[in-house]
């Protein structure tokens, strides 16, 4: 008898990536020249000799399935094994891949030779041991967002991951590869928009984050995010994407938060985790980031708004605005700029090819296929293939000189991604913040509770 899972669980986080409009790559900075990244913008100039990497998916829920998914457009990518302890979901990734592997037991995965890189997708307190093991396998690592539910368990992930000099470690922050956001990220940090006033952004989604299964064990298993000994709750699973984006853009960690949260409207199911929260943090300079979430109401869905004292910055859908104050100083490029209304407000649409002013690459026309998880999975995949590349070019002139290979390893420029200490940062932002939502309180930080020791 084939068992039936219904997922509540799996939209919150592909609706949270959907969109990825590389025509909307954010620019306009007066006098200072921006050109639009690419994804592979300061990478090597490795090519793709058409023999991919062979990869391995470790947990099929609702979101391995999407990594799944992401994986097969990719050239360099060769899913060669999934891993997945709920027969229902590895079947159903087995319909998804066919010629790969199936196994339920992960150190198959990480004892297999041929595969090459990992990616870990199961739920987030079970991110440590499978991601230390895979690491000292000599594997490349995946690891989704956040690294782990308390920072002790980020921490160790970090740290081996800071270790492992000669592979790929990619934390799960989608965002950090999105190129319009490399495009966008030294307009924000050079002050086009002024002063920084405040920092504001939002995740609205009604969705229950439950599953149900015949089976009250395994239902007890699925429904870890509205167990508060597990979850790290919005804040740690959705708002440390927001989080830490905020610190990236305003290129500081802030130093303190306050939270709040309660059960609003999903209070008959048992839950211990709220529904609906609301943080502020405190950044340097008396600059305040206010970031809601609920589960409880769709409307107004993301966004987040960069507030200037000369502009405000929307970047919502994965396209990004510009409002200007009344008062703001012009700077010339305004006049070949596209509008669009917003109520009362009329938005500059910050885009590559939108002022005449500035100096931007090709405009990439818009396309579904090139969503900010594709642009994720795309980063990885071209890192690990370039470091396998060299390695085995390094081993095939230097035989087993591990000096030699680790010098090769080095010299390999990859393209920007989270790596481990942005994956720990954000982890730890989420986890704090989790922390006053449940308490109702602040907490100050520590520049110490950023570094890795």
């Amino acid at each position: 008898m084939s068992e039936k899972v219904t997922e509540g669980i799996g939209f919150n986080r592909r609706d949270f990536l959907r969109g990825g409009s590389v025509a909307a790559l954010m620019t306009m900075l007066g006098g200072v020249e921006l050109i639009a990244e690419t994804a592979d913008s300061g990478a090597s100039d490795i090519k793709f000799t058409g023999v991919p990497v062979k990869t391995a998916i470790i947990g099929l829920g609702g979101w391995g399935r999407e990594l799944l998914t992401g994986l097969l457009t990719i050239p360099e990518a060769e899913v060669a094994a999934l891993c997945e302890n709920y027969p229902a979901f590895l079947k159903r990734a087995g319909n998804l891949a066919p010629k790969a592997k199936q196994v339920t037991d992960y150190n198959a995965v990480l004892s297999d030779p041929e595969i090459k890189a990992v990616f870990i997708a199961t739920a987030t307190h079970q991110h440590k041991d499978l991601a230390i093991a895979a690491l000292k396998a000599g594997k490349h690592v995946y690891c989704e967002a956040p690294l782990a539910n308390t920072i002790e368990d980020a921490r160790a992930i970090a740290l081996a991951a800071k270790s492992a000099k000669a592979q790929v470690f990619q934390s799960g922050l989608q965002l950090r590869c999105e190129p319009h956001r490399h495009f966008l990220l030294p307009f924000l940090r050079a002050g086009a928009t002024g002063s920084p006033v405040m920092v504001r952004a939002q995740w609205h989604k009604k969705l229950s984050w439950r599953a149900s299964s015949p089976n009250a064990e395994r239902e007890k298993a699925l429904n870890w995010r509205l167990d508060k000994s597990l979850s790290t709750g919005l804040a740690g699973e959705i708002g440390l994407h927001h989080f830490d984006q905020a610190g990236w853009f305003l290129n500081a960690m802030p130093t303190a938060v306050t939270g709040f949260g309660a059960i609003r409207f999903w209070n008959q199911d048992g839950r211990e985790v709220p529904d609906t929260i609301q943080a502020m943090f405190e950044f340097p300079g008396d600059v305040a980031f206010h970031f809601d979430a609920t589960l409880g109401s769709s409307f107004d869905a993301s966004y987040e708004l960069f507030h200037g004292s000369d502009s405000t910055v929307m970047i919502r859908d994965n396209r990004a605005w510009m409002f200007q104050e009344v008062d703001a100083r012009l700077q010339g490029w305004e006049v070949y700029a596209s509008k669009e209304k917003f109520y009362k407000s009329t938005g500059i649409v910050l885009m590559a090819g939108a002022s005449k002013s500035v100096k931007t690459a090709a405009v990439v026309e818009e396309d579904p296929e090139n969503s900010t998880l594709k642009s994720a999975l795309t980063t990885f995949m071209k890192n690990t293939y370039d470091l396998e590349f060299k390695v085995k070019e390094a081993k095939d002139a230097f035989g087993d000189d591990a000096d030699a290979i680790a010098e090769q390893a080095a010299a390999v420029k990859h393209r920007p991604a989270p790596g481990f200490l942005d994956g720990y940062r954000a982890t730890v932002l989420g986890i704090l913040a989790n922390e006053a939502v449940m308490g109702r309180k602040r907490i100050d930080f520590k520049p110490q509770m950023f570094e890795l020791a």
